[in-house]
């Protein structure tokens, strides 16, 4: 399966890209399907299905409001997210939807849209959707939200076979030994491979413009969270905390990485935090690889922007390409879905996929980068995933900051060594994939263990 840089970094929003991009884009794909089918206009009435940690943690996660978005036509990365309470609110009112923003329904919130405690094989985070006419059903698909904002339908998901493309690349790689035989082989950085590799969908001027894009919508995003105060939604009364965190080191002045590494380190929590907590406040937000973890990269590479004066624009593209690199292997070879293989798979990712994108900017060979990845993987293995309340709040948003401080001392560890170590990434990313087996499901995005039961106790 050929994966691009642009399938990890999505623009979408809060809170989860599992649980709400997801879930909208695989709604909006059933909508634009039936209009493909020439159905819309027979339909009278849909439903959908939530099965397994969908339905367990939905409505915490905006599954559901997601999902009736998606049926009026929205996409994650389109839709204005200052626009859905009100749309959401009008539905409940009339009773009435939009479908593929054309067709105009009846829609029962408690009977059309169902939360089912039972699962589907194949992964957790399951889905159905159904279109009925005058005489039954119209058409019906099983989606499957396997992280990321990625998608698969019930066919994909029963063959067992990674969808592919059409793509081929000229560097293509499936673990780490092969990342690094072929940057020797070929006297490349990570990052030159990968924008090799993207060659093979698009331009430079493209990709550039892309990925500078992504990180603009970053940037905004950042912005967005150092300007918003209040209680985040949800029920759990959780204050924002990243304005006034933005305030008080403003008075402290510009600090300087070296003579003040504490207040640095503190610019690394307050951007991770601005970020999660637009998140969960359902902001616009990229999928960094997944909105649970989104805060880790914007925020390590706000740190290398902010205090390395010669930092540039090429930076930035190396940074997400290089990070993109360590994703890939990532998802191919175990997950980023905290629903399959815990926070490990999500926060853990993330943070080697920080340390990889700082490694390559800061100079570091391809060993050495690897090194870094896999400093930052190994310190998160076994992480589970469980969210209090079904919220990205607790512990969601604090641990974005400390594992953004985590890629950015693996980077500095790597660096200082020649890149030769005892354990390798590859063998990290497989026992993320083994502990994520053997992690008991109530640890896996479902709020039925961990943290989640302890605060329920309290």
């Amino acid at each position: 399966m050929a994966i691009s840089v642009f399938d990890l970094f999505k623009v979408g929003i809060g809170p989860s890209s599992s649980h709400t991009v997801g879930p909208m884009r695989a709604a909006a794909t059933f909508a634009q399907a039936l209009i493909d089918q020439q159905l819309l206009s027979q339909t009278r009435r849909v439903e959908v299905r939530l099965y397994g940690s969908l339905s367990a943690t939905g409505v915490g996660h905006a599954t559901d409001r997601a999902c009736v978005m998606g049926l009026m036509g929205e996409w994650p990365d389109r839709v204005d997210p200052t626009s859905i309470n009100a749309r959401i609110q009008q539905l409940r009112e009339s009773g009435r939807l939009l479908l593929a923003g054309l067709q105009d329904i009846a829609f029962n919130w408690q009977q059309d849209l169902r939360l089912l405690d039972e699962s589907l094989p194949y992964h957790p985070n399951a889905m159905s959707l159904h279109a009925y006419g005058e005489n039954g059903l119209l058409s019906e698909q099983t989606y499957y939200s396997v992280g990321g904002g990625f998608i698969i339908e019930a066919a994909e998901a029963a063959s067992g076979i990674a969808p592919t493309s059409d793509v081929e690349l000229p560097y293509d790689f499936s673990s780490a030994v092969e990342l690094l035989a072929l940057c020797n082989k070929h006297g490349l950085r990570v990052s030159e491979l990968m924008m090799a590799n993207e060659r093979a969908w698009r331009s430079d001027a493209d990709i550039r413009s892309g990925l500078l894009h992504i990180w603009s919508v970053m940037r905004e995003c950042v912005e967005q969270g150092l300007r918003d105060e209040g209680i985040l939604p949800g029920g759990l009364d959780v204050p924002r905390r990243a304005a006034k965190l933005h305030r008080s080191l403003l008075e402290i002045g510009k600090p300087n990485v070296i003579t003040s590494t504490l207040s640095a380190m503190e610019w690394v929590n307050l951007f991770a935090l601005a970020v999660n907590e637009e998140n969960a406040a359902g902001g616009r937000m990229v999928t960094a690889p997944t909105n649970g973890a989104a805060g880790i990269i914007p925020a390590v590479l706000h740190y290398y922007m902010k205090f390395n004066a010669e930092a540039s624009d090429d930076d930035v593209v190396n940074f997400f390409l290089a990070a993109a690199a360590v994703g890939i292997l990532c998802k191919k070879n175990a997950s980023i879905s905290g629903a399959e293989v815990g926070c490990q798979g999500e926060v853990g990712s993330a943070c080697a996929m920080a340390a990889a994108g700082l490694a390559d900017v800061l100079g570091a060979t391809p060993e050495q980068l690897e090194n870094a990845a896999e400093i930052g993987l190994e310190h998160n293995l076994g992480l589970t995933c469980d969210p209090v309340g079904g919220l990205v709040q607790v512990p969601c948003i604090e641990r974005n900051a400390i594992a953004a401080v985590k890629a950015i001392n693996a980077t500095q560890m790597a660096l200082r060594g020649d890149g030769k170590h005892f354990i390798s990434l590859d063998r990290v990313i497989r026992t993320m994939r083994d502990t994520g087996a053997d992690m008991h499901d109530k640890y896996k995005e479902t709020s039925r263990g961990g943290l989640a039961v302890s605060w329920v106790e309290c």
